[in-house]
């Protein structure tokens, strides 16, 4: 039997950090391994163009602005599509769904399906406008929370629609208690791309609350960067903490790969979530594979990934953010008690296993 060629189309590069990337990452990998299925990513320029993957991985350059862009795209989509002639299309990400949307006619006899990694209200007008005739002729639309898929069925006629919650990178799959760390010293982490989303100017205000509370604590932050200008941003951040805890009390790191997260991970008490806007929440479900107690803000689909309203706490309400982490830092019982939650948690919700077999229920939905 023939296998059936899935084209996973992409606005960004495949080995960039993020959840749509590892998510897809994660699906391709199993699928490659399957005679059943053969996956192809269609992405921009790799940022690291000697890394391979299991599966194949079909570029196209990116230019310097959004409507160069979308140009470069539309064209791209079409010369590959026609080339590779897929069975399905599955959309990862927002800008390669509205540039699907110029040459879809052209492929009217190959289903197509789209994952929404954002939120239904966290659109602009203007993309809407584009998506919506896009998504209406599609063949499913996926979202990774049921808060999200809710939204959709209230605000719009797109239909069928299914829920995957995102997974992370196999190197999160297998827990060794072994390596939780044992030296007594509390640690607390931040970790992320700099991007306005994950308001990094938060976190010193958080940091000085919990120093001015009389916490005893030390602070390892992991940045990711990828734009012009996100060097200054880390600078002021860094500057934020220590101006608060001093140079001894941050740990500091940059650009960690998949494994060596890993390794962080297990090197922390807790971890806290300061966004002002999460589709999902990847990095809360790394931090729970690796027994961490997390706390984090109510936005998008925090609340849904996080899944106890205990460890949920508002900016507006900073005091309880304060109380969460002077609870942990000394009582043991509770840091336990949390830490073990959020490690049965992503066991049973957010596995490579649990995901891949959603898509592949998905995919037999539409053959």
């Amino acid at each position: 039997m023939r296998a059936k060629k899935i084209l996973y189309l992409m606005e960004y590069p495949i080995d960039l950090p993020g959840g749509a990337q590892l998510s897809t990452i994660a699906v391709c990998d199993a699928l490659a391994e399957d005679a059943a299925y053969e996956p192809v990513v269609v992405c921009p320029d790799l940022m690291n163009r000697e890394r391979r993957f299991k599966f194949r991985v079909v570029t196209y350059p990116m230019g310097e602005s959004r409507i160069k862009n979308l140009l470069i795209r539309i064209g791209a989509f079409k010369r590959i599509i026609k080339e590779e002639a897929p069975d399905l299309i599955h959309i990862e990400m927002s800008e390669s769904l509205i540039t699907y949307g110029f040459i879809r006619h052209s492929f009217k006899n190959i289903k197509y399906i789209y994952t929404d990694r954002g939120m239904y209200f966290g659109y602009r007008l203007r993309s809407r406008i584009f998506m919506m005739p896009v998504l209406k002729a599609s063949s499913m639309l996926v979202t990774t929370t049921e808060r999200n898929a809710g939204l959709w069925e209230e605000n719009s006629s797109v239909r069928p629609i299914e829920t995957i919650h995102n997974t992370i990178g196999d190197v999160f799959s297998d827990y060794d208690e072994g390596r939780r760390k044992k030296d007594g010293e509390f640690t607390i982490g931040f970790a992320g791309r700099i991007c306005v989303e994950k308001d990094w100017e938060f976190v010193p205000v958080l940091v000085r609350a919990l120093h001015e509370a009389g916490l005893e604590f030390k602070v390892d932050l992991v940045l990711s960067m990828y734009e012009k200008g996100d060097a200054e941003q880390a600078a002021a951040l860094k500057k934020g903490i220590t101006d608060c805890i001093g140079q001894d009390g941050l740990i500091y790191r940059e650009e960690l790969s998949q494994s060596e997260m890993s390794d962080y991970y297990y090197g922390l008490d807790m971890f806290i979530m300061t966004s002002r806007f999460e589709s999902f929440g990847k990095a809360a479900v790394e931090a729970m594979s690796r027994g961490c107690a997390v706390i984090a803000t109510g936005v998008g689909g925090l609340p849904e990934v996080i899944g106890d309203d205990r460890y949920i706490y508002s900016k507006d309400n900073i005091g309880k953010a304060v109380e969460l982490c002077a609870l942990f830092t000394r009582d043991k019982e509770a840091l336990r008690e949390a830490q073990s939650y959020f490690l049965r948690r992503y066991r049973e919700n957010f596995t490579p296993d649990r995901y891949i077999s959603r898509h592949k229920e998905i995919y037999a939905k539409l053959e």
